[in-house]
């Protein structure tokens, strides 16, 4: 029964105690940092597990919920839960963060302080995960904010030359949204008299807020959301947070952060605000597909081959949002699909270009030069695999969620056909079908010139290391996870389908 009820909330206070353990190490033992955070992130990895083996895959609604008074002062709840549209998200933020760990025992950036960087790494994915498990708006939001502190010292401090830029505008892209996003919350909770999130969707599905309220309230939600995605043209943030971020940094940003956005438009912004949904729905999807076409050639122009994944996000991202904007349960299924597979694909590709940069010493891509499978044929091997499977190559993971993507665009949800917009759902279905076109030249044009041809004489006479034991540990269950959910999508929409169907009801009928 303590596990039914409690067994979240261990999960969650997993990492924070591991960050308060890690700061509370004395400076003369500051090595000792990196077996604790493994050690905490291994037990944080196990408990998610440990739920993912005692959830119930047949039902619809809430497992594991907690909801118990929290802020009386304000009616906020510590209301907790999880659902096939949380749990998938929930167990990869701990994979991802026990890969870091992992990762970053064998290599931490400049300036190296292995205990402030890991105290840092487990309080952000404290954040991380507690959002998608927050059922209360005031909870939810402690959570959202929680992550910007240790983001912004992780680029701040242990980033590259521009670092202390990029930490500020990612700050203060994400603060503004955020001001938004509390003004639109505070309006939910004095116009319905709850911060409860399930009772605020059931309120909102049964005509309990006008029109004008939902716009106005789905705006300021929207723009919280739209920017932590990011969506274009509030994505500028994006590029230079990702370049300048360590490959820890990177990792968590591409593969958890992002996906915060999107989650909150799925979790809070649709059910909560259906008819502000409805007619924010075709903006949203042409926003999606500008960002999938400009990212793409955004992408052909870059020079720095992190910066060219970072960009990639922007595209991917698009594909996530083009799903959510159909307002369909195909729609969603596969942008919840396309939030894991980017996690675990263009999270692989950051750890994989800092592997390259440890070793070449720079990113610019000519002065690479090419070649690189003549001096580390491993490690372009893999940097290939995962790239075509970013590009969306049918049987890897990158492949289903896009797929699904544009089949929900073909087909939105009838309260858009019955507005008209299915002419314009398809026009918006062509356009990002060229955009993945796109995406495969640029994806292509990469690999040729990071890994054919002959290398350069100085990279032949340097002994540059293929893949490590330390980066094979690391890599492994990502590389796994690219194949499996390509070859067993159900592996994901088993889980997701049946809330799905249960949430988007509404926009079914």
């Amino acid at each position: 029964m303590f596990w039914s009820d409690w067994a979240i909330t261990l999960t969650l206070l997993t990492p924070l105690l591991g960050a308060i353990a890690i700061a509370l190490i004395p400076k003369r033992a500051e090595e000792n940092a990196k077996p604790v955070a493994l050690v905490v992130s291994v037990i944080g990895f196990a408990l998610s597990l440990g739920i993912l083996a005692g959830y119930d895959f047949d039902a619809a609604g809430l497992q594991f919920e907690v909801n118990v008074p929290w802020i009386d002062a304000v009616g906020a709840n510590y209301h907790i839960g999880i659902d096939g549209i949380s749990l998938p998200l929930f167990v990869l933020s701990y994979l991802l963060t026990f890969l870091c760990s992992v990762y970053a025992y064998h290599h931490i950036e400049e300036p190296g302080k292995p205990k402030a960087f890991l105290s840092l790494m487990l309080l952000l994915q404290t954040g991380m995960a507690g959002t998608f498990i927050a059922f209360d708006l005031l909870l939810f939001f402690v959570f959202w904010e929680v992550v910007l502190v240790p983001m912004y010292f992780m680029i701040g401090v242990w980033g590259g030359p521009r670092r202390e830029y990029a930490a500020v505008k990612f700050f203060l892209y994400t603060l503004f949204g955020s001001v938004f996003m509390l003004v639109a919350f505070l309006a939910l909770r004095f116009t319905a008299g709850t911060f409860d999130m399930v009772e605020l969707a059931e309120m909102g599905q049964a005509g309990a807020f006008t029109l004008t309220f939902q716009r106005v309230a789905f705006l300021g939600i929207f723009l919280g959301f739209a920017i932590k995605v990011p969506m274009w043209p509030f994505h500028t943030w994006l590029p230079d947070a990702h370049t300048e971020a360590p490959t820890v940094g990177s990792v968590l940003l591409a593969g958890i952060l992002l996906k915060m956005g999107t989650y909150g438009f799925v979790r809070i912004a649709i059910p909560i605000l259906p008819e502000g949904a409805m007619d924010f729905a075709p903006i949203v999807g042409v926003l999606s597909v500008i960002a999938i076409i400009y990212g793409a050639l955004c992408c052909m122009a870059q020079t720095d081959l992190k910066r060219l994944i970072a960009f990639s996000s922007v595209g991917h991202m698009g594909f996530v949002m083009l799903g959510i904007a159909t307002l369909t349960p195909v729609g969603i299924n596969a942008a919840i699909f396309g939030m894991i597979a980017h996690g675990v694909i263009t999270g692989m590709l950051f750890f994989v270009v800092g592997s390259m940069k440890e070793r070449y010493h720079t990113r610019d891509i000519a002065e690479i030069g090419g070649g690189a499978l003549q001096v580390m044929p491993k490690m372009a091997v893999i940097f290939t695999y995962v790239s075509i499977a970013s590009l969306g190559l049918p049987g890897l993971a990158g492949f289903p969620g896009e797929f699904g993507a544009l089949l929900s665009a073909f087909q939105p949800a009838p309260g858009l056909e019955a507005a008209g917009f299915l002419t314009f759902y398809r026009v918006l279905m062509v356009l990002a079908a060229f955009g993945t076109v796109l995406t495969a030249g640029y994806f292509l044009y990469m690999l040729q010139r990071i890994n054919m041809g002959s290398a350069p004489q100085r990279w032949l006479s340097a002994g540059l290391k293929d893949v490590s034991v330390i980066e094979w540990g690391t890599w492994m269950p990502l590389l796994a996870m690219t194949l499996l959910l390509g070859v067993l999508p159900f592996l994901v929409w088993g889980i997701t389908t049946p809330d799905v169907n249960s949430l988007m009801s509404f926009f079914s009928a």
